[in-house]
């Protein structure tokens, strides 16, 4: 089903967007894939056409950007513009510090991506679904999303909006052949804590001390599943966490002595 259908992903170049790029690859689907990073998106497609055979373009694309992001869809060559996925990953958290002491910059960069790039991406690409008569919009939100933590206001409110404007995407196409998903991860082992904690390796390395957190290539199996059943099954929105994490907040972690008797 998803053989040679046009997937477009943004934030591909390393993490969820990037194993979501492997996992459409493998299933033969023809790749749009962008990045701020124009050097790392063309190695990640290289990678991905000798691996897979698929054809995929990569695109330079800053989601924040508002006119750019009209142009790349606008500028399409002739046989790329038909999307039929569009996968909405770029986002990121800055910062861990109390509301009242927040940096107002982290605070915009994270409503500009998180929130505006995928309402840019969004707007462009679905009224040619519509035209062309199918679509799917996946979105990858957060389990910050569905609650708050402390020290985490903004960016758990901008995945609030994710939600919700997934939400009310599905019913303003509810009348047309359109799906739209939302997958809401948890703890996942990428370079977000590496982000978040700006660069920090030894405050990014114990977020996931003693527990075995999600992989990217766990969420991209959803994405892939959810675009893959049959098309009058709607996946609206999936909920997904390590065994060890049963909300944002509630965690357990093996002490050292646990990890030496239950590797």
């Amino acid at each position: 089903m998803l053989k040679d259908r046009i997937v477009f992903i943004s934030g591909a170049s390393s993490g969820i967007g990037s194993a979501c790029a492997e996992g459409f690859a493998a299933c033969g689907s023809r790749l749009i894939i962008c990045s701020r990073n124009i050097n790392a998106i063309k190695e990640r497609a290289d990678k991905i056409k000798i691996r897979y055979g698929t054809n995929v373009l990569p695109l330079q694309l800053d989601v924040t950007d508002r006119e750019a992001s009209a142009e790349v869809i606008q500028t399409l060559p002739d046989e790329w513009k038909s999307i039929d996925v569009l996968i909405n990953n770029a986002g990121l958290a800055l910062g861990l510090e109390k509301f009242h002491e927040g940096d107002v910059d982290d605070w915009e960069r994270m409503i500009d991506t998180n929130i505006k790039g995928l309402l840019y991406l969004t707007r462009n690409i679905v009224p040619g679904m519509i035209d062309r008569g199918y679509g799917h919009i996946i979105n990858i939100g957060s389990t910050a999303g569905i609650s708050a933590y402390p020290r985490g206001a903004v960016y758990c409110a901008t995945k609030s909006a994710v939600k919700f404007i997934s939400d009310g995407l599905r019913m303003d196409v509810v009348d047309q052949p359109l799906r739209v998903t939302n997958i809401q991860p948890g703890m996942t082992e990428t370079n977000f804590s590496k982000v978040r904690f700006k660069d920090n390796i030894n405050s990014a390395s114990r977020v996931y001390e003693g527990m075995k957190p999600l992989s990217a290539e766990d969420v991209a199996d959803i994405a892939v599943y959810s675009a893959s059943v049959p098309e009058h099954v709607q996946i609206c929105e999936v909920t997904v966490t390590p065994s060890c994490q049963a909300t944002g907040r509630v965690i357990h972690r093996k002490t050292p002595e646990t990890m030496k008797t239950n590797p």
